[in-house]
């Protein structure tokens, strides 16, 4: 266990798939009274807003990080739209933004999860799936740090115990946990609990993954993008 209470900024990666488009809304406002308006104007003309959205009742107005200079929506994403299942650091009530400490390590823990998921589809024999790959700026404080000794937090194949202490910390105020990767050696990771320490995210590649049928058999970075 450890304790970072310096919100120094630190730079990650994170990798989104593209069929999930961007949410313009959160980025076309620079101020809370400027997002009220909109998003009631929008609520009316655009049915489609809450589907594109999420529920916004799962975010507190104060965590819109309206300081992040680009890709606001990429940070209240995972907040607003929450995978049922959880993950290692948020269940199906909360959110959290998962950051890799460089590409390698961001397509490591990309790869496992999709690759587990693909598997269930049946029929699935071959297919190409794109990603953009972010770069996100955060100053989270204070930063929970697990360590790697800790196994039942670590747990590759459980997020029973990671889960309750992500809401033991989001309740007493933590920003975001930090953690070694267990998809890949060497790669620290961190899961932001609120997005309001987000200063910055801008796209920088794009990253295909191949299924070939039983696995995904190829990664391959496929530009890189001008910022």
């Amino acid at each position: 266990m450890g304790i970072n209470n310096h919100p120094e900024k630190r730079k990650g990666y994170r990798l989104i798939n593209t069929r999930y488009p961007c949410i313009a809304l959160f980025d076309d406002v620079a101020t809370p009274e400027e997002f009220d308006i909109l998003y009631a104007i929008q609520a009316i003309t655009n049915p489609r807003l809450k589907e594109e959205i999420g529920d916004l009742s799962l975010l507190r107005h104060s965590e819109i990080p309206f300081q992040c200079q680009r890709g606001r929506s990429y940070a209240v994403a995972p907040f607003t739209h929450i995978n049922p299942d959880g993950g290692r650091f948020n269940d199906c009530f909360f959110g959290a933004l998962y950051i890799a400490s460089n590409d390698q390590t961001a397509a490591a823990e990309v790869r496992y999860h999709q690759q587990k998921y693909w598997s269930k589809i049946e029929g699935l024999k071959y297919d190409r799936f794109l990603f953009r790959g972010l770069i996100v700026t955060h100053h989270s404080s204070p930063t929970y740090i697990v360590h790697s000794d800790n196994h039942d937090v670590l747990n590759p194949d459980s997020y029973a115990v990671s889960q309750h202490l992500a809401r033991d910390l989001k309740k007493n105020g933590y920003q975001a946990i930090q953690y070694p990767s267990v998809r890949t050696d060497g790669g620290e990771c961190w899961a932001l609990l609120t997005p309001e320490s987000v200063d910055d995210i801008v796209q920088t590649y794009l990253l295909e993954m191949i299924w070939d049928g039983e696995k995904i058999a190829e990664v391959n970075r496929v530009n890189n993008v001008e910022t």
